[in-house]
């Protein structure tokens, strides 16, 4: 690590969040003269390349220069009061807990600049894409790097509108029915967590995140918590998307061009389920341990019922697409996490985290690799894709079949994987769970959602049996592989995944001490 001013690390911070924003304004402005042959459309896909390569850039030293050492320590913070009538704060900072995210998201959003760069998805024109891809950036980045309750309201409701859009406009099939569909639930859930937020603040007298972890709800009476956990909940719960809040995500992720699965898999899901452990676990814990035995109940079912769609989308003649499969499985692996944010254990809550990581790694993978699936074959469909391959991707296309082999057994969670460890840690978690919990039925849950886990090695295997181990025939029609820009924006989401299976400790290193802190009662 490399020794580095407090006020650069406020800098960069401060950079990594409106950086997106700014390049977004640029973007939109008319395209200077002599660009040396480039066409505008050419040049305006560069210049989202530029950002967000500078702001992934400024992540990794961001990393770099942060004090692993201590870190449950909120570091390169900026406090500026913003409305002092309400006490709302321009509060950012990051620790273990958000770090690994705010890298997530600056990686997975250059490598989706870069490959929208070589293969823009048919639509209007390309400089409104680009601006909202950086707009949704740097939403997602503020979510994760805010420390005031209002601040994070703005930024989670800031992505929404750019998604909408992304599927809107540049969308496949259906992509105006799904836009709608996932607008309209995430707002009303956004009211309702909006209400919640309101009322922590009012009653506690700010909303300064940091200050309120460290009260640890003890300004807050259980009623008061109960509540606000409900409300807020809700509204996190329907971005996760935990089950049955869940029906708006298989239909986005459908109709969604490539990116806009990528990011909304990747990093979009992860801000519902990094505000149960930023804000609901050490702001009101009596209230969230009243709800965490139902939330891991829902956990489990959203485990067996997502498995349980992807087995019925898998099947011969289910007329399944493969994209809305990975949705689903999305429900399952997002399930995990809440069970191990349900335990409100350190266990259980370093597993949650790790989860997360993984799952925006592996199915931001999945999603490139459907994607040029789909601009191979022409479709998503697993029928379809199996005629068209002649069952035989490893022969026609060997290095595109082995990378959706890697992406479907990372996802099953094979040991060596990142996927593995994050599930572990949850089922941990839940065989010895918090203190109030009980424990006979987190013992339940943790043996229905280990049955899950042998559910989603069955569809896995399953779609890797259909789409890449049939038998090559003459007739089938050649595949291209894997081609350069396929593989720059493919390699470093799978060496993460291969990194994080084999040295956990580089991820849990972080995490572990924030979490123990913030379960202790936030930082003293």
């Amino acid at each position: 690590m490399i020794d580095i001013n407090e006020s650069v690390m406020q800098f960069l911070l401060a950079f990594v969040v409106v950086g997106p924003l700014l390049g977004a304004a640029a973007a939109l402005l008319p395209a200077p003269p002599g660009l040396k042959g480039k066409s505008p459309e050419q040049a305006v896909l560069r210049h989202g390349v530029t950002v967000t390569g500078a702001v992934l850039i400024a992540a990794i030293v961001l990393a770099l220069g942060f004090d692993h050492d201590h870190p449950s320590r909120m570091q390169a913070t900026t406090d500026i009061r913003w409305i002092p009538a309400l006490d709302v704060r321009i509060h950012l900072g990051i620790d273990g807990i958000s770090l690994p995210l705010l890298v997530l998201t600056a990686l997975l959003t250059f490598l989706c600049a870069l490959y929208t760069y070589f293969k823009t998805p048919p639509g209007p024109t390309p400089t409104a894409f680009v601006a909202l891809l950086l707009v949704l950036e740097s939403g997602t980045l503020a979510s994760f790097a805010v420390l005031d309750l209002l601040l994070f309201f703005l930024a989670f409701e800031m992505v929404l509108v750019p998604m909408y859009f992304l599927i809107a406009r540049w969308g496949g099939e259906g992509r105006a029915e799904a836009a709608w569909k996932f607008i309209l639930y995430t707002l009303l859930g956004s009211v309702v967590m909006l209400l919640g937020l309101l009322l922590i603040g009012l009653r506690a007298g700010t909303f300064d995140m940091m200050a309120l972890a460290t009260d640890n709800g003890r300004s807050l009476t259980t009623s008061v918590q109960v509540i606000a956990v409900l409300a807020v909940g809700i509204g996190l719960a329907v971005k996760t998307p935990m089950w049955p809040l869940h029906s708006w995500l298989p239909d986005a992720h459908t109709a969604a061009p490539t990116v806009g699965s990528v990011l909304l898999a990747g990093v979009l899901l992860k801000m519902g389920t990094y505000g149960f452990v930023r804000i609901l676990l050490p702001i009101a814990p009596d209230g969230f341990r009243t709800f965490a035995p139902y939330l891991a109940a829902f956990a489990v079912v959203g485990i067996i019922y997502g498995s349980l769609a992807c087995l019925a989308l898998a099947r011969r003649g289910a007329k399944g697409d493969l994209k809305r499969l990975i949705a689903y499985s999305s429900v399952g692996h997002m399930g995990f996490v809440l069970l191990g944010i349900a335990t409100m254990t350190p266990t259980g809550v370093n597993g949650a985290l790790f989860a997360n990581i993984a799952h925006g790694l592996i199915t931001g993978l999945l999603f490139f690799l459907v994607g040029a699936l789909k601009d191979r074959t022409g479709s998503t469909d697993l029928d379809t894709l199996a005629q068209r391959t002649g069952a035989a991707l490893y022969g026609r296309a060997p290095r595109l079949g082995g990378l959706l082999a890697f992406g479907a057994i990372a996802s099953l969670g094979l040991p060596g994987l990142a996927g593995f460890w994050g599930e572990m840690l949850a089922l941990f978690g839940a065989f010895d769970p918090g203190t109030g919990l009980s424990r006979p039925a987190f013992l339940t849950f943790m043996a229905v959602a280990a049955f899950g886990t042998l559910l989603t090695a069955a569809y896995m295997l399953i779609v890797v049996r259909r789409v890449c181990m049939g038998a090559t025939g003459e007739d089938t029609p050649h595949l291209p592989d894997v081609r350069r820009y396929e593989f720059a924006a493919w390699t470093p989401l799978v060496a993460l995944t291969v990194v994080a299976g084999l040295w956990p400790k580089a991820l849990l290193g972080l995490t572990d001490p924030a979490v123990q802190q913030l379960l202790a009662g936030g930082p003293r």
